[in-house]
């Protein structure tokens, strides 16, 4: 199944290269929500607080108020409070990342506090991974933790995970399926792939390990239609 990215930034939904540099930029972000009209899922995610720039809090909040899907909401989400706010306002999950982990190691405290006030039911984990090690505090810090090392301590606190291939994220080249069916092994919980997807036969091949694709790029270029109208109301840059 393919899972439809809106990244947050400046308020505008963007696709960055690798987390970086910025591919393109819509500026209409509610209409995406009738351009990916039928998706059962849509993710959002605040670069601008996962970045400690700001926030987009506004715009999730519409999103969640008005898709008529599920919406899974990640991005600068540091505290209980917080994901606590981003579920009264519709979300179905929150996507935890950098939060999870501190000192280098998982923080089992804060994801022990956070599970009781919201339900393990509601919570991913984000692994976003690097030349093979955990990045966080938007991809800017590199752990020296593997996520198949991991996930089996992460298992008692959430529903599942979120795993972007950074390596190769926004850039068209195709992701590492090979990475991913290695990652498939590591849990029964359930696994969304993200990171380069940008054909089908990726999203198949996903879809045959028991992995969702979350895709960004490769709908708003085109690569894989949204739906029938297409992608419009994009710039580059």
């Amino acid at each position: 199944m393919i899972i439809p990215c809106i990244d947050l930034q400046d308020g505008k939904a963007v696709q960055l290269v690798r987390g970086r540099k910025r591919a393109l930029a819509v500026d209409d972000v509610l209409g995406l929500l009738d351009r990916f009209r039928g998706y059962p899922i849509l993710h959002v995610i605040d670069l601008d607080a996962a970045m400690r720039k700001g926030s987009n809090g506004q715009w999730i909040k519409e999103l969640c108020c008005r898709a008529k899907c599920e919406v899974r909401v990640g991005g600068g989400i540091r505290t209980v409070t917080r994901a606590v706010k981003i579920l009264s306002w519709g979300a179905e999950k929150v996507i935890v990342g950098s939060a999870a982990f501190r000192n280098g190691g998982i923080d089992r405290g804060f994801l022990s506090v956070l599970r009781r006030r919201v339900g393990r039911k509601n919570i991913i984990v984000a692994l976003d991974t690097e030349k093979g090690r955990i990045v966080v505090r938007g991809w800017r810090e590199r752990l020296k933790l593997r996520p198949e090392d991991v996930i089996p301590d992460l298992e008692p606190f959430c529903a599942g995970f979120l795993s972007t291939f950074v390596d190769n994220e926004g850039s068209m080249k195709g992701t590492d399926l090979l990475w991913f069916r290695t990652l498939r092994r590591s849990t029964t919980l359930p696994i969304t792939a993200a990171g380069g997807i940008r054909s089908m036969a990726e999203v198949r091949s996903l879809e045959k390990i028991g992995m969702d694709a979350a895709v960004g790029m490769a709908i708003y270029t085109g690569k894989l239609a949204a739906n029938r109208t297409g992608m419009r109301g994009m710039k580059r840059g």
